[in-house]
């Protein structure tokens, strides 16, 4: 089978269910040129050479056939400009570390943890919801409705605002499709979102300008250590990528975890009575099925020599972390889940530079989620497997998750824990 051919079924919606075959037969050649030039990578240790690799360029402009002008959105809106994930340094070096100042350690170490006792709430008010149905979608009724929540009360977005930045989401997601069209067009569809975007976001950071709370778009406005405030059109690159980092990784981390606990009962039924377990589980779940299955945004920059094939200058790159991470060159047994494995540095997240923004806040919705409802739904059942899945081949997850059960048990008693986030 030719490797162009196994990428191509890979991109086909009809193996959304379980591309894991496809990688296994992708991995016999660790970096495979497709006809059209682009460079498919699939193994574990040349995925984490490349992403770190500063010759890999994330900038879409470093590829011949994208400029300013495909960036500009139609129609004449204003247009955001690149977040700093598509940035080189030392730009995105500069942007990342204003945008971290207000949303992680060093300097706001306990901002995302702080969130847990209300997502906590916020989850428990979800289940609840469920306690006189035998039945439910996971993805709508928890799994969608939670990181939004998160995202928008992390920006300070309305409560009535949110099925706005749904449709938003699902915009900026669906142009990191490679089977929706080409990069450029893909680009360019984006570009008309994010114009929307921008323009609403515009309007809250004028509102935070003259009444300034305690959302991150006000910590960036006002945040007069270090380097200074971000710039206002960099703001809302940030508040963009940060909806989509936030958002569409953590609806498929929780759906994808949840349809793999309903498969391995016997750690859904221990995940039950012990919730500690939820650290590592976690972590197993993103190298298992990871949310983020590929990343198609890289460039080379010069000619790269890895695993005897060299990859030529201007050359567009896939790297495949999800067949990276069931890697067995590095990961014994990979595709067994395994709740307690240890030394599990997997892709899920990507790595280098450009780690994943919203890793954390993923993370700790996951860890909030998971275990609640392990806990509070008794006798939970599959109603069709596999789910429907979403067509995009690099953010994969079920577009539907149908399970019945017996009963919901009563939430938890609340846990009081002071301030809920440090801003």
């Amino acid at each position: 089978m030719a490797q162009a051919s196994i990428y191509d079924q890979i991109l086909d919606p009809a193996s959304r269910a379980n591309p894991y075959p496809l990688y296994t037969e992708l991995r016999k050649t660790p970096v495979a040129r497709q006809d059209d030039g682009t460079y498919i990578v699939s193994t574990y240790h040349e995925i984490v050479a490349l992403l770190h690799d500063p010759r890999c360029s994330s900038d879409p402009r470093s590829r011949p056939e994208v400029s300013d002008a495909t960036l500009a959105p139609p129609d004449g809106l204003p247009g955001l400009p690149l977040g700093f994930i598509n940035r080189n340094p030392p730009e995105h070096d500069r942007l990342r570390e204003l945008a971290m100042r207000k949303f992680g350690p060093p300097c706001t170490p306990g901002r995302v943890d702080g969130m847990r006792p209300w997502l906590a709430e916020v989850c428990d008010g979800l289940i609840d919801k469920l306690a006189d149905k035998n039945s439910a979608d996971i993805v709508d009724d928890v799994a969608y409705p939670l990181p939004v929540a998160a995202i928008c009360d992390l920006l300070g977005v309305p409560m009535e605002d949110q099925p706005r930045f749904g449709k938003w989401a699902d915009g900026v997601v669906a142009a990191f499709d490679p089977s929706t069209g080409t990069f450029e067009e893909r680009t360019r569809r984006r570009a008309q979102v994010n114009a929307e975007l921008g323009q609403y976001l515009n309007g809250l950071a004028d509102a935070r300008v003259s009444q300034p709370g305690d959302d991150l778009i006000s910590g960036w406005l006002t945040d007069d250590a270090g380097p200074g405030p971000m710039a206002r059109e960099d703001l809302l690159a940030t508040a963009d990528l940060l909806l989509v980092a936030g958002h569409e990784t953590t609806v498929n981390l929780i759906t994808n975890g949840m349809l793999t606990l309903l498969r391995h009962p016997d750690v859904l039924e221990r995940l039950s009575h012990e919730p500690g377990l939820i650290t590592t589980l976690v972590e197993e779940l993103l190298r298992y099925e990871p949310p983020v299955q590929m990343i198609s945004s890289r460039t080379a920059l010069a000619d790269i020599d890895i695993a005897g094939t060299t990859i030529p200058a201007d050359s567009p790159l896939v790297l495949l972390v999800a067949a990276g991470s069931r890697d067995p060159r590095r990961f014994p047994d990979p595709d067994r889940f395994d709740p307690d494995r240890r030394g599990n540095q997997h892709l899920g997240f990507g790595g280098g530079i450009h780690y994943c923004f919203g890793a954390a806040l993923a993370r700790t919705e996951a860890q909030v989620v998971l275990p609640e409802l392990a806990r509070r739904l008794i006798n939970p059942r599959l109603v069709t497997d596999p789910p429907p899945y979403r067509p995009n081949p690099g953010l994969r997850g079920p577009r539907h998750l149908q399970v019945t059960f017996d009963a919901v048990a009563p939430a938890a008693a609340p846990v009081r824990a002071g301030a809920r986030s440090q801003r």
